[in-house]
C-alpha cells in the first residue's frame, strides 16, 4: 500500500469510529430507574431503588427496596393479594386496592406517552 492509500484508510477508519460512537451513546443523561409511591391518586413520595430500605406507607402498608427490587411486604387489607404479588423492578407496579396504595417503577424520562394504543 502506498502513503496515499494509508491516509485514506485512516480517514474512513476514524470517521466509522466517530459515526458508531455518536450513534451508540446515550443522548442527555439517563437517570437512574425509582419508585413512585401514590397513595389515594396523590404523590407520596420517589425514591431510588440504588438504596435498600423500608417504606411504612400510611399507617397499613410497608414495602421494601432491596437489590433494585421492590415488593410490599405488610398491608392491613383483608385479601393480601399486593403482598403475595411478585417484586417489581423496571418498568413494573403493585397495587393495593383496599388501601389505595400504587408502588410503580419509573425511568425517570420526563414527558411522552406511558404506552401507546392503536
Amino acid at each position: 500500500m502506498k502513503k496515499n492509500d494509508w491516509i485514506v484508510f485512516t480517514v474512513v477508519t476514524a470517521a466509522a469510529l466517530v459515526l458508531f460512537l455518536l450513534l451508540t451513546l446515550p443522548k442527555g443523561r439517563v437517570k437512574e430507574p425509582r419508585l413512585e409511591i401514590l397513595v389515594d391518586g396523590k404523590h407520596y413520595g420517589t425514591y431510588s431503588l440504588e438504596t435498600d430500605r423500608e417504606i411504612r406507607i400510611g399507617e397499613g402498608n410497608v414495602c421494601v427496596i432491596e437489590n433494585g427490587e421492590v415488593r410490599m411486604t405488610e398491608a392491613d387489607c383483608p385479601d393480601k393479594s399486593c403482598v403475595h404479588s411478585r417484586p417489581i423492578a423496571e418498568g413494573g407496579s403493585i397495587v393495593c386496592l383496599p388501601n389505595r396504595v400504587i408502588l410503580k417503577i419509573v425511568n425517570g424520562e420526563e414527558g411522552g406517552p406511558d404506552a401507546v394504543a392503536e
